[in-house]
């Protein structure tokens, strides 16, 4: 019996049918591919410095979120200024990864939105936003806003690191605490008022501030009582015309050495307060001066006294922002606050300035006779500049442990009028008051998570080699690609 003969017509069939067959086979390959590639998705950061992955601790915190998380972004990809178009592209990748290590969580994956408030103003307002290039992050009812200097160490006009990561972190396990951080103004001695909306002597303007970032703010007869709150995040003593009486000082001693509690303390130039022992236990000496500078660096128009950022490396994380950007202070009377030279060798505290006046000004001991002060030898006088501002910090030693064990902070400053509703919002005041009580209250979270180093790279190239460049991409390549074409061609031809 013979065989049907092969016709060209039953060849370019079975070549058509072979071809269709692959064509199937491929399509259902890329199909598994992908399906196992949804079900069981694998990731490698192979990039120096792992920048597209998030920490452990990171991943640990967001495996047992407590409550539902919310993130509203209204950076937009087509922002006029570079600088918001570079943070669009950061934040939308870094949050990308926070929605992929949060999906197993007991609440799911965090909720992302991204917002043009003036495109979509209906979800604009449904959060209540009106303005472009803010961040924040809602669970129930809290809100924490970052900002964008939260999200970059920005030094010089220059951003040297992406610090997203950190803030995103704090701010996610700040909304989620399931009840909100206390912080307790004292009273009793003439002290400032959180709920005084008076310009000289009220706080209203702080305690408002305070209370949109979630903190309960309290008030407390420390006279009356017999021990201070144990739920209280931070204590604030500001500008107390009174001396505490010695039991009140032990009060607030073991507050800060045995329940390693903190303390903003703003003192005021010649009202006694009765701390002296207090401060000494944590190295800070607050001098019985009044600072006196009449140089123009150092007094503003308004007859504040101008105070800079204290010059220390690296600079505290108090006024690390104001450091790097060079932001000034405006105080009224202050008396100098300064790390006690003579105080003891303790390993564990460590004692350093926050804000200094210019380098013109002194300290007038005299400053309670009438007439003009004069600088004279028995004045305080630099060098080094007045320091108007000191942070102290105990830290027991970890020892072999992967982490540091929590200890008392004390903040203390020689004025307390900068914080008051008249001088609140004048130069970095805010910041200052806002980044001192931050650190204080644990809100810099004592988290391990490293800044992520901002790589640059830069192509030089002279015009003539610019110009070989684009002939290679416009011709080279297209030619390769087609003398490829004809040999296969070719080839099938033979």
């Amino acid at each position: 019996m013979s065989r049907p003969a092969v016709t060209f017509a039953s060849a370019r069939r079975r070549r058509t049918a072979h071809l269709l067959a692959q064509g199937v086979l491929i399509l259902t390959l890329v199909a598994g591919l992908n399906y196992l590639a949804t079900s069981h998705a694998w990731r490698f950061d192979l990039s120096r410095h792992a920048r597209h992955s998030l920490s452990a601790e990171t991943r640990s915190y967001l495996a047992e979120l407590a409550a539902p998380v919310t993130v509203v972004v209204t950076f937009t990809p087509d922002a006029e200024e570079d600088h918001l178009i570079q943070a669009h592209r950061d934040v939308r990748t870094l949050l990308r990864d926070y929605v992929q290590a949060s999906a197993s969580g007991p609440h799911g994956p965090i909720k992302v939105e991204f917002i043009d408030v003036f495109k979509n103003r209906a979800a604009a307002q449904r959060h209540g936003i009106d303005e472009p290039n803010r961040i924040f992050v809602l669970s129930e009812n809290r809100v924490r806003e970052i900002k964008l200097q939260d999200i970059y160490r920005i030094r010089n006009g220059e951003t040297e690191a992406f610090t997203g990561e950190q803030a995103f972190t704090s701010a996610i396990l700040d909304v989620t605490r399931a009840t909100k951080q206390k912080i307790y103004f004292i009273l009793g001695h003439g002290e400032l008022d959180p709920n005084d909306t008076t310009p000289d002597r009220g706080l209203s303007l702080l305690a408002g501030e305070l209370r949109l970032r979630n903190f309960d703010v309290q008030v407390v007869d420390l006279p009356t009582v017999r021990a201070l709150p144990q739920d209280a995040a931070l204590l604030v003593i500001a500008g107390t015309q009174g001396r505490y009486s010695p039991a009140e000082q032990e009060l607030l001693r073991r507050h800060l050495t045995t329940q390693a509690g903190r303390i903003l303390l703003l003192l005021q130039p010649g009202a006694p307060h009765g701390l002296d022992y207090l401060l000494d236990d944590w190295g800070v000496l607050a001098d019985d001066v009044l600072v006196i500078d009449p140089s123009a660096e150092g007094r503003a128009d308004t007859g504040d006294l101008v105070a800079y950022p204290a010059e220390t490396s690296p600079p505290h994380p108090v006024v690390s922002f104001l450091f790097d950007n060079k932001i000034a202070l405006r105080f009224g009377p202050t008396r100098v606050v300064r790390p006690d030279p003579g105080r003891s060798l303790d390993p564990g505290l460590s004692v350093l300035p926050l804000v200094g006046a210019s380098p013109h000004a002194w300290g007038e001991r005299s400053y309670r006779d009438r007439g003009r002060p004069t600088r004279d030898a028995t004045d305080l006088l630099p060098p080094p500049r007045l320091s108007l501002g000191t942070a102290s910090e105990r830290k027991p030693p970890a020892g072999a442990l992967p982490f540091s064990v929590r200890g008392g902070r004390l903040v203390v400053f020689g004025d307390s009028d900068w914080i008051s509703n008249q001088r609140l919002a004048a130069g970095g005041n805010a910041m200052l008051a806002l980044s001192a009580i931050n650190w204080l209250a644990d809100r810099d979270t004592q988290l391990t998570i490293s800044p992520r180093p901002i790589e640059r790279f830069q192509l030089s190239l002279t015009s003539a080699q610019l110009g070989r460049l684009r002939l290679t991409l416009l011709l080279a390549l297209p030619a390769a690609a087609a003398l490829l074409g004809l040999l296969v061609y070719w080839n099938r031809r033979r």
